[in-house]
């Protein structure tokens, strides 16, 4: 893990190597003090050499006045440094996010993943900024004013180390505890973010069901459970704090009394005890500052730590050998697929079926049957469990994701739209299409001429998840993008089943114009919807027990029949 760390060190070593070097002779710096202390105490002061004190005192103003503009410089450079350095760990895992697979975004919260990418990775950047500054000066400032004090009185320099040995046995008994009390809190706040994100996300529905106090209700379990774990996370804070200052404490005391004792018996001179006094600060100072540094240290290690997870979470990859597969024709073949979300539990079971190039297939039935499980395979958004998927007799394992998905359009129930113009979001479906083809993809999708009534027009933004617009509008940007991408096999996944009837309509004929000469996959409620369909199957419990077209199976009179006459008596009117 520490020679991943360093490896963002690498782009700033210039700025980190003057960093360094500033820290170093601000360490140095800090020495010169008690050195001029001690001369004058000793020897200027009862000499009367006042023109020797005045020297020494402007060379202690001008040290101080580099000490200060290499405090500046540490202090900002080193920041910028640390940002650096967070933002290449956030493109870094942006990046590795946009290649892991749907079943990583099925196991995790998003508002997780933005805690991890933002609270942690500030914490990083800390870490990466004081952490060798702080390791640097402390180091240096404990080593020189060591061998200054033992230079003055070796015993009395003996007694002070052998306190050293209490703070670090301290640090280390306690080191573990805060380190995982910080991991619990951390994991606290990721809870806090996914449910945030969840209610914020759901506040028109929350609004809609007046259920505003479950959502608080909601929050503050996660509130509670956050401030239980940083009581927990404070207390052994404190604990570690309370007790490295006791040993401190005791630092004076012993240079007190032993001084003391030392110059009652003519051991040590008063100027050399009075620098002694003033130097055992430079020694003790810089030991709290690296124990102190235990907790930046135990929280930017968390945050790496959990950085680390998501870095090394598998990405999709293609198979060893993959080749693109250009421009599909687009025949589909489903040879005895076998599917488990959980290793376990099968969504589908040896099902099969073939739809040749240009038709219609429509799957029917239940929720929970695995209709949207087969549109989910097809362009190899998970892993079949047995059996083989054909594109144009080629098994999907054998073409790159990236091709096979270049020859499939998706229009889905739930419509994603991103919180940009109507242009930005019909663009989607290809980033270099032209305004011209963007304006023709829209008309095509029924949605030009509303696009043109708004003020801004095609520039209009939609808002968060396309929040400005109906869901008819919606569907209709969503049917614009795949017209403007212009695959040869399309995926319906019920597309229009959240649509009031007179919308349907008009979003049909948007879909039967883009369902012209493309290869078809329809999962419908509506059984109306798809009659005109070349074959339809009824998928129960992962297995298809039907197939034919229409006519064919209101004649069998199983399932299909059985579903029609409860739709067909549902939308018959009320007398």
């Amino acid at each position: 893990m520490l020679k991943r760390f360093i490896s963002y060190y690498k782009p700033h070593k210039l700025l980190f190597t003057m960093d360094m070097l500033a820290s170093l002779i601000v360490s140095l710096v800090g020495i010169v003090y008690p050195i001029v202390t001690r001369k004058m105490l000793n020897e200027l002061i009862p000499n009367r050499n006042y023109r020797m004190i005045i020297i020494f005192g402007i060379l202690l103003l001008g040290l101080y006045f580099v000490r200060f503009l290499l405090n500046y410089f540490i202090q900002y450079y080193g920041h910028v440094m640390g940002v650096r350095m967070q933002a290449q760990m956030r493109s870094d895992m942006f990046r590795h996010l946009e290649k892991l697979p749907y079943g990583y975004y099925d196991d995790h919260e998003t508002g997780k993943i933005m805690s991890r990418m933002t609270n942690d990775l500030m914490d990083i950047s800390e870490l990466a900024h004081h952490g060798p500054e702080n390791i640097i000066i402390s180091v240096i400032s404990v080593a020189t004013s060591f061998v200054y004090l033992f230079f003055i009185n070796k015993a009395l320099t003996l007694i002070i180390f052998v306190c050293v040995p209490f703070l670090i046995i301290i640090s280390v008994l306690l080191r573990n505890k805060m380190r995982s009390a910080f991991k619990k809190s951390r994991e606290a706040v990721a809870e806090i973010n996914a449910s945030l994100e969840s209610s914020i996300s759901g506040i028109r529905v929350t609004k809609a069901f007046t259920n505003a106090e479950k959502e608080e209700e909601k929050f503050e379990r996660g509130n509670g459970a956050f401030v239980e774990s940083r009581r927990k996370a404070y207390k052994a804070m404190g604990q570690f704090h309370s007790s490295t200052s006791f040993i401190t404490d005791i630092f004076n005391v012993v240079v007190l009394v032993a001084g003391g004792l030392f110059l009652y018996n003519g051991s040590i001179e008063f100027g050399d005890y009075s620098a002694f006094i003033l130097s055992v600060g430079l020694f003790t100072t810089p030991v709290m500052t690296l124990i102190n540094f235990m907790e930046q240290y135990q929280m930017g290690v968390t945050g790496f730590e959990r950085f680390i997870e998501i870095m090394d979470a598998e990405p999709e990859a293609d198979e060893p050998g993959a080749v693109d597969m250009g421009k599909a024709e687009g025949k589909i073949e489903f040879c005895d697929v076998s599917y488990s979300y959980d290793g376990e539990n099968e969504v589908l079971d040896d099902v099969s079926f073939t739809v040749e190039k240009g038709k219609t297939f429509a799957l029917v039935g239940p929720s929970g049957g695995g209709k949207t499980t087969i549109c989910h395979l097809i362009p190899n958004f998970y892993k079949i469990t047995t059996g083989s998927i054909l594109i144009d007799g080629k098994d999907i394992r054998t073409i790159t994701a990236s091709s096979l998905r270049k020859n499939i359009g998706i229009v889905q129930q739930d419509i994603y739209l991103f919180n940009a113009s109507i242009k930005d979001n019909i663009l989607y479906g290809r980033l270099d299409a032209t305004d011209e083809e963007v304006r023709e993809a829209a008309v095509r999708a029924n949605i030009h001429d509303y696009i043109m009534s708004l003020d801004k027009g095609y520039d209009t933004v939609v808002g968060e998840r396309g929040v400005r617009l109906s869901g008819g509008q919606k569907q209709r940007l969503s049917i614009a993008r795949v017209f403007l991408k212009n695959p040869p096999i399309l995926i319906l996944d019920e597309a229009t089943s959240a649509l009031d009837n007179a919308t349907e309509i008009y979003i049909q004929q948007a879909l039967g114009e883009l369902c012209k000469g493309r290869t078809t996959i329809v999962v419908a409620h509506r059984l109306s919807t798809i009659k005109n369909a070349d074959e339809i199957a009824v998928v129960e419990n992962g297995r298809i027990v039907e197939r034919g077209t229409h006519e064919e199976l209101l004649r069998a009179g199983g399932s299909y029949s059985k579903l029609y006459e409860l739709q067909f008596r549902a939308e018959e009117p009320c007398h």
